[in-house]
């Protein structure tokens, strides 16, 4: 059976477990990161060396790095359908999903939740987070345009495309900051919140992590 190792509440692993549940696989989920501990341990750093999560199982692979991971799941499960077997419609994927970590992540998740929400307000920097909310509203105008052509990320069907910055969504709604009017960004926030996997495995609470740098 396919094992899957992290935290549910983290933010990398929310993206692995949505597609799971898209696939409808059944898995056995290894709670690790955090209070759990396991990542240290030679058993887990023979699987990873970097020591991180997420990581899957799959019969002899192991897979690390979430969108290492995303794609293998894909490939192995999802038939054409979520990553295309045509090289230029799957280069469309894989450039939302590359600018979905390296830009939209870093600047939200990193900047944003990270420096605001999980950062004590008394450590805050709050030039450096002002500046991240302006960048992640430039990063949501421009999806907005994008999606005020097409349903989701990927052209008119959900893909692989839509996991990565998707998952971005339920934090970034939830957070008490300034957002700009992004009416076709909200709609396609309310497609995903149609589907189940989305609303198991994303739109998880997270008040508990608020002014807290360990977790």
């Amino acid at each position: 059976m396919l094992q899957v190792w992290g935290r549910r509440s983290a933010f990398n692993v929310q993206k692995v477990m949505w597609l799971i549940g898209e696939l409808g696989l059944a898995h056995e989920h290894i709670p690790a990161g955090g209070s759990f501990g396991i990542k240290e341990t030679p058993e887990f750093l023979a699987m990873n060396p970097h020591g991180r999560v997420p990581l899957i199982k799959d019969g002899e692979t192991v897979v690390w790095e979430s969108h290492a991971i995303l794609r293998y799941l894909a490939a192995t499960y999802g038939g054409t359908a979520l990553w295309s077997d045509n090289p230029g419609q799957r280069s469309v994927v894989d450039r939302w999903m590359d600018w979905a970590q390296c830009s939209l992540q870093t600047t939200f998740i990193n900047g944003v939740f990270w420096g605001g929400f999980r950062t004590p307000q008394e450590q805050q920097d709050s030039v450096a987070l002002k500046a991240s909310i302006q960048r992640c509203t430039e990063h949501f105008q421009l999806l907005d345009q994008v999606l005020s052509k097409q349903a989701f990320l990927g052209g008119n069907q959900f893909s692989l495309a839509d996991i990565p910055a998707g998952t971005n969504l339920y934090r970034y709604f939830e957070l008490e900051i300034e957002r700009p009017v992004i009416p076709n960004v909200e709609a396609w926030y309310a497609r995903l919140q149609e589907r189940p996997a989305y609303r198991e495995h994303v739109m998880i609470p997270f008040a508990e992590m608020r002014g807290k740098l360990d977790f």
